[in-house]
């Protein structure tokens, strides 16, 4: 069961919930709880019951699938206010979890136990749109991770990705003396796992990378030494 100021916590994500003297938030305060998981806690793992569905108030958690040969693909990530659209369909349509979940950042999560909210999906027309709205959007996430596997070139998803990886710079003097570098705490194979591919392309990639002045690597960094040179290669 849920105190008032968790409640109130929860009405910012869930904001249809802001009447909390409605049926749906007093039945949500107390058939809910708050439970915290550890960074690199495993949530789910593939052939898992859903027995709770979790929506985040604090953290991130990694959705990836391993295939035959080994190698990781991530699907998505979900993170404050969001809730893992694979155990959601796994909750409606009572199936196996079919992929791995991981907390990649320390996590504090509204569970909610599947009965419940297979009720509350029956019952209440705004946790139905909730739902659903989240499945469409994580679904478009998804279709572009797959539209990227099959028809982008790798070298441009590396570069990219190692762009997005970029922090926002902090505020600098007014007069810098050196131009700062970014540095990025990346292994081949943590980008290999990301993109789906093998380790060994990981690194072909970023030997060519390096030979164009375009990164300089050291064991687990990688220096970011001409961004504007990257984005060419994204395009």
């Amino acid at each position: 069961m849920l105190t008032h100021a968790q409640l109130h916590d929860a009405v910012t994500l869930l904001p249809f919930l802001a009447n909390t003297d409605s049926p749906v938030a007093r039945e949500f305060a107390a058939a809910t709880a708050l439970v915290n998981f550890p960074a690199g806690a495993t949530i789910f793992e593939a052939g898992d019951v859903c027995h709770t569905l979790a929506i985040l108030a604090v953290g991130q958690v990694r959705v990836f699938t391993i295939g035959e040969t080994g190698r990781e693909i991530t699907l998505y990530r979900f993170e404050r206010g969001e809730s893992c659209i694979l155990s959601t369909s796994c909750i409606l349509s009572e199936r196996e979890f079919p992929a791995i979940a991981v907390v990649e950042q320390a996590a504090r999560a509204y569970a909610i136990p599947h009965t419940v909210f297979q009720t509350w999906i029956n019952t209440y027309q705004v946790w139905r749109s909730y739902s659903f709205d989240l499945l469409a959007r994580r679904f478009a996430s998804v279709l572009t991770v797959l539209d990227e596997v099959a028809f982008r070139r790798m070298d441009t998803r590396i570069a990219e990705l190692l762009l997005r990886s970029i922090a926002p710079a902090a505020p600098t003097p007014p007069a810098p003396i050196l131009p700062l570098i970014p540095v990025l705490h990346l292994t081949h194979q943590q980008i290999a796992a990301e993109l789906g591919t093998s380790r060994e392309v990981v690194s072909r990639i970023l030997a060519d990378f390096a030979e164009q002045g375009l990164v300089q690597q050291a064991r687990g960094r990688i220096a970011i030494t001409d961004q504007a040179g990257l984005a060419r290669r994204v395009g």
